[in-house]
């Protein structure tokens, strides 16, 4: 495969903004050759995260928005880093995710739904990427989670794909990424790339933070108020008692799932600023203790290390309970940050490759991760 140069979107389920990386593909090899990250308003964020409730019009409305939106933070980028459109072979954009059900009428963690993954499952990502294809006049292919879910697949995670096309050859790694949800995957010289969610990645410690500050912040910062309040353990040894934990691969979660909803079903009485510091430590301690148990559940033997990316690897509270729970078995967890790769460049670069290879008709998503019948390309192309 010839040298190209390709650019990725991706606009994670925390709904904080977009994050843009501009790669170059070389054979079977990827590297991120320019990243950008570009906030959305708390407005916009909240309306995003409230889509799913939009009827019809105002949700066609939000698409149409949204993609008007990206086609302006890509000609950004661009105009930034000094990139020709006509230098670009292709665009890959995920799409925001407004729901996600692999399962048909599954409400919440654990549940059993009773129905085959795919078969009567439904998922839906918007921003019309009409819109990029028209600002830069190049191939843009985006929806790619249908074609995994027609196929009897789970429609996600998707990023195992990238994960194997990297590391597959290597030593064996667990790759977690820690968005709106956290997702993990496993790859490496003889193991059989696997991949599954492991439950809430930033999702209920943002909400919590969005709902104690009347909306004025969005996230925790360095993980300040989880650093100043004390983790009730109890309550995370509950919690990871759903069904959902121990249920085997393949699986995925909607950011829906850990929402304002199971706060208050949880904690009621702690939404408060009293015991904002320790209800942001519990939830930081569950986040991190869902990870280290899917680890410790389905990791292939020999896999020592877990490398971080998404946003909560930004968070050093988070990182430091993951690596303090897997202290005993060994593991070493570092951030993509040590391997050279920006924790936010990693889910856009892997759509600037799964692009790529859609443009070309080849294979890009992992049937093994996602429960798929077997082998498909992914994604739509919009050309002009």
């Amino acid at each position: 495969m010839k040298k190209a140069d390709i650019l990725g979107l991706m606009s994670g389920t925390s709904a904080d903004g977009l994050s843009i990386a501009l790669c170059e593909a070389a054979g079977r090899a990827l590297s991120v050759k320019a990243f950008g990250n570009y906030p959305y308003t708390a407005a916009l964020q909240a309306r995003i995260i409230a889509a799913k409730d939009l009827k019809a019009p105002e949700l066609s409305a939000l698409n149409f928005e949204l993609g008007r939106l990206w086609a302006g933070m890509v000609k950004r980028f661009c105009r930034a880093h000094k990139i020709a459109y006509k230098n670009i072979a292709v665009i890959g954009s995920h799409g925001q995710t407004v729901w996600h059900a692999p399962h048909f009428g599954r409400a919440l963690p654990g549940k059993s739904a009773g129905h085959s993954p795919g078969k009567q499952g439904h998922t839906m990502q918007i921003g019309e990427a009409s819109f990029i294809a028209e600002e830069t006049g190049r191939p843009v292919v985006c929806d790619f989670r249908p074609a995994d879910m027609a196929a009897g697949g789970e429609g996600a995670p998707l990023i195992p794909f990238l994960d194997e096309y990297l590391y597959g050859g290597g030593e064996p790694a667990a790759l977690q990424n820690i968005g709106g949800v956290g997702n993990i995957a496993f790859a490496g010289k003889g193991v059989k790339t696997s991949g599954f969610d492991t439950g809430p990645g930033n999702s209920l410690m943002d909400t919590a933070v969005h709902r104690l500050s009347g909306g004025r912040l969005s996230y925790d910062k360095g993980g300040a108020w989880a650093a100043a309040g004390s983790a009730d353990t109890e309550k995370v040894h509950r919690l990871l008692e759903a069904p959902f934990f121990s249920r085997r691969p393949p699986k995925s979660l909607d950011r829906n799932e850990y929402s304002l909803g199971y706060l208050q079903k949880h904690f009621s009485g702690r939404l408060n600023k009293k015991y904002g510091p320790d209800l942001l430590a519990t939830l930081n301690l569950f986040t991190a203790a869902s990870i280290a148990l899917a680890f410790r559940k389905f990791a292939p033997r020999g896999t020592k290390e877990l490398i971080v990316s998404g946003g909560g690897a930004l968070n050093p509270v988070l990182m430091d309970n993951i690596a303090a729970l897997l202290l005993p078995s060994g593991v070493r967890v570092r951030s993509t940050a040590e391997l050279g790769l920006h924790p936010l460049a990693k889910e856009p670069a892997c759509f600037a490759l799964l692009a790529w290879l859609a443009l070309r008709g080849r294979v890009n998503h992992c049937p093994s991760a996602t429960g798929a019948r077997g082998p498909r390309v992914l994604g739509k192309i919009i050309a002009r």
